[in-house]
């Protein structure tokens, strides 16, 4: 009876998060293609950038291509080390669209970028702003495609998850990760009829949204201690009865988010305390995470070893397919090949290991360095 009563429990674990990812992929919209009528108008696209030469110029050039005479460009040089702003200064020799700015110091109490990009909003002189990362690359009809879709939608917030480009064993088993959680843990649709903040989630890689609103809020004065402006600028909005939305910007934007695998597990620990490395969630989601992807693979191999019931044995096997199925769906709408994803397990077990270690680096009052800084 205990072995029945674990393995209906495992199907059920892995059941939900299978089922909710196969509904919320076909609500993860894409921005539909921009009409003859619709033009690009007055724009600030706001680019913080600390330390960013090796992508600074590729970004800058694809936001130039897919912008109009009316688009204003602000880059906030982050007090770079590098040749960030040097890359961007010829640029803006170039094309009078573009602006540099440089940071005034950090304040105690605000984390870097979010300093960044309240700076930037306060450049701006448009109505829409568009918050971008320094390694997105846009494609041509980015910006008027985001207009649109924004300019017909009803929340004040909208990001977009741009296509993650994966080199690294390291990127390839751990970045579907942030698919995984936002499609298997969050249902799309109860979020877009609700303001409620535990709904709100996001992308910090691109942002659109209005300056009335985006004031009204605090915008990212709000969250300013915050490494992880993905979960909580959209929460800020939500606070204040804003909604929000996400949407899939794999056919308009793409990013290397990370350039190795061990600076993919670097980059995860930095906000994961943020996320779920916290007292209040860690363990739920351990269980979550573990019960749907990592147990039922290795329960089916103790229940095939120890002769389990046939019952047992084929409600785990179920179990284990539906494990997988999230990363499979996952694997087939946004990469371009299916391997990793039988290292799904894996995969998950080493994200939770980091979120553990995260947590406790949490619990000694210490957090992780992110380009030279621990704020």
């Amino acid at each position: 009876m205990l072995e029945l009563g674990w393995s209906c429990l495992l199907f059920i674990l892995a059941g939900v998060p299978a089922v909710l990812t196969f509904r919320n992929l076909r609500v993860f919209h894409r921005l539909p293609q921009r009409g003859r009528q619709d033009t690009l108008s007055a724009i600030s696209v706001l680019i913080p950038a600390r330390n960013e030469s090796a992508t600074i110029r590729a970004t800058l050039e694809s936001v130039l291509a897919s912008a109009t005479s009316q688009v204003q460009v602000v880059v906030m040089d982050d007090d770079s080390s590098d040749n960030t702003a040097e890359i961007v200064e010829t640029i803006v020799i170039a094309d009078p669209r573009v602006t540099l700015k440089r940071s005034a110091p950090l304040p105690a109490g605000w984390n870097g970028k979010q300093h960044a990009c309240w700076q930037l909003a306060n450049y701006a002189k448009h109505d829409l702003l568009v918050f971008l990362d320094a390694d997105v690359i846009l494609q041509d009809s980015a910006l008027a495609r985001l207009q649109v879709v924004f300019n017909r939608s009803n929340v004040a917030l909208h990001s977009g998850f741009p296509a993650q480009e994966m080199r690294s064993v390291g990127e390839r088993l751990l970045l579907p990760m942030m698919y995984v959680l936002l499609l298997g843990f969050l249902p799309l649709d109860r979020m877009r009829r609700t303001t409620k903040p535990e709904f709100g989630a996001g992308c910090g890689q691109l942002f659109i949204t209005r300056r009335r609103e985006y004031f009204a809020v605090g915008g990212h004065a709000s969250i300013r201690a915050s490494r992880h402006d993905g979960l909580t600028l959209p929460r800020a909005f939500r606070r204040c009865g804003y909604g929000t939305d996400v949407f899939d910007a794999s056919d308009i934007a793409g990013c290397r988010m990370y350039s190795s695998s061990l600076e993919t597990v670097w980059g995860l620990m930095k906000n994961a305390s943020e996320g779920m490395a916290n007292s209040r969630l860690i363990g739920v989601f351990t269980v979550l995470l573990a019960g749907a992807a990592v147990l039922p693979v290795l329960t089916l191999g103790h229940a095939c070893f120890w002769n389990w019931s046939l019952t047992c044995r084929l409600i785990l096997v179920a179990a284990t397919t539906l494990s997988f199925l999230p990363r499979v769906l996952i694997a087939k709408r946004f990469e371009r090949s299916l391997a990793f994803a039988i290292l799904y397990p894996l995969g998950v077990t080493i994200f939770l290991a980091i979120q553990w270690a995260a947590f406790i680096v949490e619990l000694q009052g210490k957090r992780a360095d992110w380009k030279g800084r621990s704020s």
